[in-house]
Formats: C-alpha cells, structure tokens, sequence
C-alpha cells in the first residue's frame, strides 16, 4: 500500500491510473476505522481496480472543539487494517496541507444541508461539502463510497457532486451493525460500559417506528412514541426524530413514499446519530 500527503502527489498517481486504463474508487474517512468503512473497501474493490482510502479528521465540520480534541486518532492502526483491507492508496494529507494559510473558501449546499443535523450543527455541512470537494479534487476518483449511516451527508455530498458537475459517482452502502443493532462509528469507543449496553434501544426505537408507519401510525405519532421509548432510557436524551422525505428530507405529516427516520440521541456526552428507510 502506497501512503501519499499531499494533494499533488494524490492526483498524479490517479490520473496516472486512469490513463492506463484503471479505474479509481475513492473512501473518505476521518479515520479510527471499523468494519463500517471495511465494507465501504470491499465494495469499492468491487466497483474499480484501484482503492483510495483517506484519513483526515475534518475540523470544519466540528461544532465544538472539545468534540473534535476527542475524536480518536490512530494513524498506525488504521494503515494496518487498510493494507488488510486491499487498499491501494492510503491519503492522509495534513491540516496545513488542507487548510493553508489564507484558506478562505468554503462549499455550502443550500436546502439540503438545512435540516435535521444543518439545523442543530451551524456550519457543519459547509465544513463537509468543503472537506469532500477537496478530497474529491485530489484523488479524482471514478466512484466515491460513503456509508448510509449518515443519510444526510450522503444527500449533501450527492447533490454537489451533481450540481458542481463533479464527474464522480458518488454510491451509498447499507449501514453495518453491531449483533446487537447499534450502527458501527468511531464515537462507539467513547461509550462507558453502561452507556455500551443503553445505546441498542437506538435501533430498537428507529425499527419500532418503521413498523408503526407500516401500521399506519402518523409521522407525529411515530416521533413521539420514539421519544417516550428512549425517555425512558437511562443517560439517554433524544435531540431530535426524524420522518421525512427521502429525497428532500422535508418532514412529513403523512406517508405518501419513500422516507426516511433519523435521529441523533445523546448518551451522556456522545452523540450517535442513525436511520432507518421506510416503509
């Protein structure tokens, strides 16, 4: 596995791939890596003949600094599992590489960054369709995978990369879970023990909500029996539920297609965020 810094190098080594004829699939993450961004790896080796994998803990998109002091970072490990995985490339460009002095551009995506985590995280996306072009500038890929657990990221980087003309097909892939439920992310290490065995009802509470759609359960029935079921958690807080449309994430008041339930619910000081398509 080839391990490159910076954004020139990146490029020369893609398109020189692509001029031979190879294809590029592309998986950004912030590292600390699990078996979530494993499966983001098979399936791009599916898809392409060569791998990228980036490593880059974003600190535009973090709201509060404590939050991004926090995120875990082990560079050593995460190249082993890479290298394991059959990655190709590892790029792991630094913070002075990205944001240089006098960096003063920034990628907002309008309607769809503005609800559900936009509303509660200002700035947020900007740092993510930011972060995500750069990324996708450098490593020009053919395909860029990205995990479904993050519905609405998905849905931002999806429509810049269509509506910046960006060249790249950007692929969802199903969320991986624990045996007990609980969606796989790198703030699951932050978790005590006891708030480990509380944070499942997450899913419990997202895969009741679908059945009780399917029941025919308004959208407002249904979010707050989600709320009543994690109130009643213990060291559990519910920020917000979501129903809403799947594709333009506006909130419904009655089913009439594809939706989406989301929602980020807090665990003493970690946030975890999931969702679930229905019906």
């Amino acid at each position: 596995m080839l391990v490159i810094n910076d954004a020139v190098a990146m490029r020369r080594f893609a398109r020189t791939q692509r001029s031979g004829g190879r294809s590029v699939a592309f998986v950004p993450t912030m590292g600390a890596l699990h078996d979530g961004h494993l499966e983001l790896v098979r399936e791009a080796r599916r898809l392409a003949d060569d791998v990228v994998l980036s490593i880059f803990v974003n600190p535009l998109q973090f709201n509060v600094r404590s939050d991004f002091d926090k995120y875990p970072r082990d560079l050593t490990t995460d190249a082993a599992l890479a290298a394991d995985a059959g990655v190709t490339v590892l790029y792991a460009p630094s913070a002075d590489g990205m944001y240089p002095a006098g960096f003063d551009t920034t990628v907002h995506v309008e309607r769809t960054a503005a609800p559900l985590e936009g509303a509660g995280r200002p700035g947020h996306f900007d740092g993510v369709a930011t972060v995500v072009c750069k990324l996708l500038n450098a490593v020009e890929p053919d395909f860029a995978l990205f995990g479904r657990k993050d519905y609405q990221q998905l849905a931002v980087v999806t429509r810049m990369a269509r509506d910046l003309d960006m060249g790249v097909e950007i692929i969802g892939v199903d969320t991986v879970r624990e045996p007990d439920g609980l969606a796989m992310s790198s703030r699951n290490v932050r978790l005590t023990a006891e708030q480990r065995k509380q944070a499942p009802a997450l899913h419990d509470a997202l895969s009741r909500a679908r059945e009780s759609l399917n029941r025919g359960l308004t959208p407002g029935e249904v979010r707050r029996a989600f709320t009543e079921q994690l109130d009643a958690v213990p060291g559990a807080r519910v920020e917000y539920v979501s129903v809403a449309d799947a594709g333009t994430l506006e909130e419904l008041e009655s089913l009439d297609g594809p939706a989406v339930i989301s929602c980020a619910v807090w665990f003493g000081d970690v946030r975890l965020i999931d969702n679930v398509p229905a019906p």
